[in-house]
């Protein structure tokens, strides 16, 4: 059956994906994005968009015949630096916004709720993988938004009957179709290798090659863009009235820094020089999702694992983009 969907974001990276996938599914999708981050031209065709912020989301939300069946909420600041010299920029966005969209929800009866939460919420873990049950202490006000919004939300789904599905994501990498990462300041891994490979970065730095791991750099979980996208729809189905539920999404298996520098090197041929540096405050050895609860719940397993196909993925959108 298809449905009526409000994707906030849907001009940024994973909100981009996500709306596609859902058009592709046949659902009608208007995208709302305040472009502060986000790119015209990364809407899909045959999403309807309308410039605004979330902050005004009563004014589309629709509670006659046209209602919205549900919210898929990307709306939100991510650069972890950032949050820590401009904390206030996260609170207000990240946390006031997302209020904001919440009471415009309840008050045009719109009860169904996706949103893109993070595992920057669990800080260091204690243990990995990382299960939901982790304790969430997040090292950075990025984080603790994104914690202060899962709360508001369970206090939502107890209080008004809210069907929630908080995702939180672990790496997001790859690309699907027209969209791809295109952060300004990038900040992550495999874009910043990509773009040594391309010359326009002189070399890589690893930061840190005496942590406790296989070859002394950092471990992380790499997700491609279009399994994440497919567990968006089925939080979707998943979603239950009162109910919030918190789900990981990750591949479950961890690469390091050099292995993916040097898959890097394989998918593009190019030589990719690195640079020691210190360790960066706050950087745990590894993190690597459990992803048991979203498997169970929602019936998501991950199709595009492999390292070197997400590689090649984001390969092909930063060679297409610097035409």
């Amino acid at each position: 059956m298809s449905g009526k969907y409000l994707v906030t974001g849907g001009a940024g990276y994973v909100g981009s994906v996500v709306a596609a996938h859902l058009l592709e599914a046949g659902h009608e999708v208007t995208v709302l994005d305040n472009l502060s981050t986000g790119f015209r031209e990364g809407v899909p065709a045959g999403a309807e968009f309308i410039e605004g912020d979330i902050r005004d989301a009563a004014k589309w939300l629709d509670a006659g015949e046209s209602a919205y069946d549900a919210v898929l909420h990307f709306a939100a600041f991510s650069q972890v630096g950032e949050s820590v010299v401009k904390p206030e920029k996260y609170w207000e966005n990240n946390v006031g916004g997302t209020m904001a969209l919440l009471a415009a929800m309840r008050s045009a009866g719109v009860r169904k709720l996706v949103f893109s939460s993070t595992a920057a919420t669990y800080g260091e873990p204690e243990e990995v993988p990382i299960r939901e049950t982790a304790p969430t202490a997040p090292t950075n006000p990025y984080g603790a938004s994104k914690l202060a919004v899962d709360h508001m939300i369970s206090g939502e789904c107890a209080a008004h009957g809210l069907a929630a599905v908080s995702l939180r994501y672990f790496n997001v990498a790859g690309a699907y179709g027209d969209s791809g990462e295109r952060h300004d300041p990038e900040s992550h891994l495999i874009p910043l290798v990509l773009q040594v490979a391309q010359g326009r970065r002189e070399a890589i730095s690893v930061f840190g090659d005496d942590y406790p791991t296989p070859d002394g750099t950092c471990v992380r979980d790499y997700i491609h863009v279009a399994d994440l996208a497919e567990a968006h729809l089925l939080a979707l189905d998943a979603a239950t009235s009162g109910e919030h539920l918190i789900c990981n999404l990750g591949n479950g298996n961890g690469f390091s820094v050099r292995e993916v520098i040097e898959t890097v090197r394989e998918v593009t041929g190019h030589p990719i020089p690195e640079v020691m540096a210190p360790r960066r405050a706050g950087d745990p050895a590894a993190l690597v999702a459990s992803a048991d609860t979203a498997r169970e719940k929602l019936g998501w397993n991950p199709s595009r694992a492999d390292l070197a196909g997400i590689v090649a993925d984001a390969w092909a959108f930063a060679q297409r983009e610097a035409k």
